[in-house]
């Protein structure tokens, strides 16, 4: 089963496609979606829908997991947030991707044990559950985008 991972932003929207057989997680591909932030919001918007669209088009994953906004510290990036997040949304019903959704708490419970787990923790559970070999990006976007999708492999079966 292919999984398309998405971290929602609307300056970086991060993403990941993990295929799982059985235990074994593979990252097939990652990285990011970065809008110009000198355009207007309707125009970034645009940008995440056209990238979004040939992502998924190129890839073709089996559903997606998308991070479910669920608290936010600074207040003036919620509706930027939100917004791209309705458009990943969009994108992922107009190729009828089935799609699940997952609150940062809950990404860190199912792969770290801990809720309230830092960064680095988390980094590391992504790490040892792709294994050495894998090449690992360093945009921070990326690694939630892959924890997001791992979290799906281990919370679907």
């Amino acid at each position: 089963m292919k999984i398309l991972g998405i971290d929602p932003g609307m300056a970086i929207v991060g993403y990941a496609l993990v295929e799982t057989e059985n235990e074994n997680i593979e990252l097939l591909t990652s990285g990011s979606i970065q809008t110009d932030k000198s355009l207007n919001d309707s125009k970034r918007l645009l940008e995440i829908f056209n990238d979004l669209s040939t992502i998924v088009e190129k890839y073709k994953p089996d559903c997606a997991s998308v991070e479910q906004l669920f608290f936010f510290k600074n207040q003036k990036t919620i509706i930027p947030v939100a917004e791209a997040r309705g458009v990943i949304l969009t994108v992922l019903e107009k190729y009828n991707i089935p799609t699940y959704s997952y609150t940062p708490m809950e990404v860190k419970q199912v792969l770290t044990g801990y809720g309230r787990a830092e960064k680095k923790e988390v980094e590391q559970m992504v790490k040892l559950s792709l294994g050495e070999n894998t090449k690992f990006p360093k945009l921070d976007d990326t690694v939630d985008a892959i924890a997001i999708a791992i979290c799906h492999t281990r919370s679907a079966f």
